[in-house]
């Protein structure tokens, strides 16, 4: 099983990944929120550890992101120092599904990831929509009113992460960042995948989806945007 964990304490993530590796988990480990969100979207894990007070992006707001924006229902624990109740409430109606205070026993985590996994089950719906476009991440089957759209693994990936995040701006860089992770192509590359894309997804239709914020990135959205 594979467990992502959010969380900018070096030591802290470190001793996560050694505990949770030892009990035969695969971890990946994100230093920042940007990083941890896009990795939440693009993989599939069976938890993420969620660290509620990160340096860039809060965690409530990652949280948030992962439900609501990309549509995730991978099970998150949270981890901070902060004990309130608000905390904790703030933590659960951004979609938390546990809560654990620092200092903790890494036992316990384990214990609380297991629990997760197993009561939870939950894999995210492989189907995605807007409008009349509609992606299988399983199948890897795409259509667009009804017409089968034959994608590269690339634009696939590239289509898949846009309909993940609908109706927000997306930046060239988050975009190389999810669909390439650590080898990233040029701007230029990506700006010719994303023409191809608009090509096969765009063009033959009558309403466009794809649309370009200009200065600050790119919108999957049925709504009316300016291009």
């Amino acid at each position: 099983m594979k467990v992502l964990v959010i969380e900018d304490n070096q030591d802290i993530a470190a001793s996560i990944r050694d505990y949770l590796e030892n009990s035969n988990y695969s971890v990946d480990i994100a230093s920042d929120g940007m990083t941890g969100l896009n990795l939440a979207i693009a993989r599939d894990y069976c938890v993420i550890i969620l660290d509620l007070g990160l340096p860039d992006i809060d965690g409530v707001d990652i949280c948030h992101r992962i439900r609501h924006d990309a549509q995730h229902s991978v099970p998150v624990l949270m981890l901070t120092a902060r004990s309130s109740l608000e905390n904790k409430l703030e933590g659960f109606e951004s979609g938390a599904d546990d809560y654990l205070v620092k200092p903790f026993s890494l036992k316990e985590l384990a214990a609380r990831i297991k629990v997760l996994s197993e009561r939870i089950g939950r894999a995210p719906d492989p189907r995605l929509q807007i409008a009349d476009l509609t992606l299988n991440a399983n199948t890897h089957e795409v259509y667009r009113a009804g017409k089968r759209i034959e994608l590269t693994p690339s634009l696939f990936r590239l289509l898949m992460y846009l309909m993940r995040n609908p109706h927000r701006v997306i930046t060239r860089e988050e975009l190389l960042n999810a669909v390439w992770q650590n080898n990233p192509p040029d701007s230029d590359a990506l700006r010719t995948h994303l023409f191809n894309l608009r090509q096969l997804v765009d063009r033959p239709f009558d309403r466009p989806l794809l649309h370009t914020v200009r200065g600050f990135g790119f919108m999957l959205t049925d709504r009316n945007a300016k291009d």
